[in-house]
């Protein structure tokens, strides 16, 4: 039944139908990676934009090394849960696109394909000269004096508060072609992002996975007041009973 409502017959070839996922901290959260919420807006002592602006950056770049290295560690020591896993068995049915908030790489490693990071990636570095240089790491470690080819300092692939989000643009155009929207682990507060939701069809299908209801003022809108990894497998059910 779930293959009969997810795909088109256009031209005499069947196509998926696009579900797009925007996902944010707390499908991560559930794996065991601290949000900045978790932190009380604090580590270590330090107010978070004491460690991830470009300001604190030029001050202290050592001191924003040390957060990004504790924070990219954590993630080498967990594993996607059941909300990712989930996420990326929808593939079987949809044309399954990912629009995350999330700076993690756990959506990969549960099996989806294709993720569009609109914060950056933890698991990658790049040039403070030339921001199209950009290396994926292998270890947690990043350290000053590690240099790009051109011989700049390397820093976190990272935006950083008071930066801009170039995949913006991006991010409208896969929201725009979605038959079905999906939104998991966010409160849909932080602005650019929070907009996004906005920029769906009239009369998608919108289904909104999050304990905390976060408000969406659109139609034909299904809340699944769950945390991810329950509330993932709930909308799987959902999805399998549309015809």
């Amino acid at each position: 039944m779930l293959l009969q409502y997810s795909v088109l017959l256009v031209s005499n070839q069947i196509v998926m139908k696009k579900l797009v996922v925007l996902s944010g901290a707390g499908i991560s959260q559930e794996s065991g990676l601290k949000t900045f919420r978790d932190m009380g807006g604090l580590w270590e002592s330090y107010d978070v934009t004491e460690v991830a602006t470009p300001e604190a950056w030029e001050k202290n770049p050592a001191l924003v090394m040390r957060f990004y290295n504790q924070r990219r560690k954590q993630l080498f020591e967990v594993e996607p849960n059941a909300g990712h896993i989930g996420i990326a068995d929808l593939e079987k049915w949809f044309d399954v696109e990912i629009v995350t908030q999330n700076v993690d790489n756990l959506h990969e490693r549960g099996g989806s394909t294709k993720i569009l990071h609109l914060h950056g990636e933890l698991i990658k570095a790049r040039s403070t000269i030339d921001p199209f240089l950009v290396y994926e790491l292998d270890h947690w470690a990043l350290e000053l004096g590690n240099k790009c080819e051109k011989g700049s300092q390397l820093r976190p692939h990272i935006v950083w508060f008071g930066e801009g989000v170039p995949e913006i643009p991006n991010a409208l155009k896969i929201v725009e072609k979605a038959d079905i929207l999906v939104v998991v682990g966010t409160s849909l507060a932080v602005y650019p992002a929070a907009s996004l939701v906005n920029y769906a069809k009239p009369g998608t299908p919108i289904f909104v996975v999050d304990p905390n209801r976060p408000e969406v003022f659109q139609e034909n809108v299904t809340y699944i007041e769950e945390k991810a990894a329950k509330g993932v497998e709930i909308l799987k059910s959902k999805l399998e009973k549309l015809k």
